[in-house]
């Protein structure tokens, strides 16, 4: 609008004329246009010649980039207040980005640099969690450490973080798959909760949406399940006993006409697998909770010697490496070449890869590339910058079929 303002007022035609001669500024040819009619247009109206040739140069500095000063602020403040939120109250002001979901990156890389300052991820639980994510206090001495997926090739060196130790996130009821936002507000009504039986009753929730919060642990604290002989298996069975009980609710009061709730007893089955708990987080959530996924495969990674995300920036240009992660992204923009160019984003738990396959690289893994989640990827080191690293990919495999191998000392196939 300034521009456009600039234009109309020193050469007297309309803001719609002015905003053509704007426009036409975007390209070499038509800059030179204008220059040509501008200058003549505002010395006619009497303006002094070096007041019309410094207009001009803001005015040709305007077609490279423009950014007007009130834009400009409405960027830097958020950006201050943030950057100050971030470094001063680190889990409120994750907590408040999980919430609000901006979009630019996934929940999964917030919840890692929520980890790496320290802060203790909690799940969701039935009576604790809301339909946001909020801060807890912790016992700063018996806080969790950060999840550390593998040890890696580490430099020593590390960015000062924010000491987040003492405060906890946690998860938020309206991120499990499948649960409406009635039934997040019914649940909260209804808390606290006694038991499944007591949840089952009066929380308005579906089977489904029941099952997936058994799945993800959400009733493990009011069961108590690390001290008892229960078991998120055992909770399941519950689940199917109450569902076939004639015990029913309606409108939250409980008509058991006369009939008790089944009993929740041990099946001596046992219980969920850590890599199988994950999964449920991951399915039912979109990220891990209790465990990094490349957690499991520490051991496999440390003896191949996979370099962390956050010693990128120590290797060499140009020197092969190893790296590893869970797929973030994966893209494959147009470009001029016409040749596809593909971008794969990886998250380790203490960053994010970034690894680039050309046309050369795409013939033998392209199948992988496109049909996996966790990865191993050789490549390149490329550095893009003094904080910039990226990685020309020459080769890619699915991590869990490569630890198998692995395990079979058939190591060869990432060498």
């Amino acid at each position: 609008e300034q521009v456009i303002w600039i234009i109309s007022i020193m050469t007297g035609i309309s803001l719609a004329q002015a905003d053509e001669k704007r426009r036409a500024l975007g390209d070499r040819q038509g800059q030179q246009e204008v220059c040509d009619w501008f200058i003549p247009a505002a010395l006619a109206r009497g303006y002094a010649q070096e007041i019309v040739a410094e207009i001009w140069d803001v005015l040709r500095a305007f077609a490279s980039f423009g950014f007007c000063k009130a834009h400009a602020a409405a960027f830097a403040m958020p950006t201050y207040q943030s950057a100050w939120l971030k470094a001063h109250h680190p889990a409120a002001f994750i907590a408040g980005v999980l919430t609000h979901d901006p979009g630019m990156y996934p929940k999964r890389l917030i919840l890692d640099d929520a980890r790496q300052m320290g802060v203790t991820i909690l799940p969701v639980d039935i009576n604790l969690s809301g339909g946001a994510y909020t801060v807890e206090r912790v016992d700063r001495a018996t806080a969790r450490v950060p999840m550390r997926a593998f040890d890696g090739a580490s430099t020593g060196r590390s960015l000062k973080l924010p000491d987040a130790r003492g405060y906890a996130i946690r998860m938020s009821l309206s991120d499990l798959s499948g649960i409406s936002a009635r039934e997040v507000e019914t649940i909260i009504e209804g808390q606290p909760y006694l038991d499944l039986s007591d949840f089952y009753a009066r929380a308005g929730a579906s089977y489904p949406t029941i099952e997936r919060l058994i799945l993800i642990g959400a009733f493990d604290g009011v069961h108590n399940i690390d001290a008892t002989e229960i078991n998120r298996r055992d909770l399941l069975l519950h689940l199917g006993d109450l569902h076939r009980s004639p015990t029913r609710s309606l409108g939250g009061a409980q008509l058991n006409f006369g009939f008790t709730p089944p009993a929740l007893i041990s099946s001596g089955l046992p219980d969920l697998t850590s890599g199988e708990k994950v999964g449920h987080e991951v399915d039912h959530l979109g990220m891990e909770v209790s465990h990094h996924m490349l957690e499991f495969y520490a051991d496999f990674l440390n003896a191949i010697g996979a370099v962390r995300s956050s010693d990128l920036l120590a290797q060499r240009s140009g020197s092969s490496v190893l790296v590893a992660g869970v797929k973030v992204a994966l893209q494959s923009p147009p470009v001029r070449s016409g040749k596809r160019v593909i971008f794969l984003s990886l998250d380790d738990g203490y960053g994010c890869n970034d690894a680039t396959f050309f046309s050369d690289a795409q013939r033998d893994y392209a199948d992988v590339l496109f049909h996996s989640r966790l990865f191993l990827v050789r490549g390149h080191i490329r550095r893009t910058g003094p904080r910039g690293v990226s990685l020309r990919a020459t080769g890619a495999w699915e991590l869990r079929s490569a630890y198998e191998k692995w395990s079979l000392n058939q190591s060869t196939l990432v060498r």
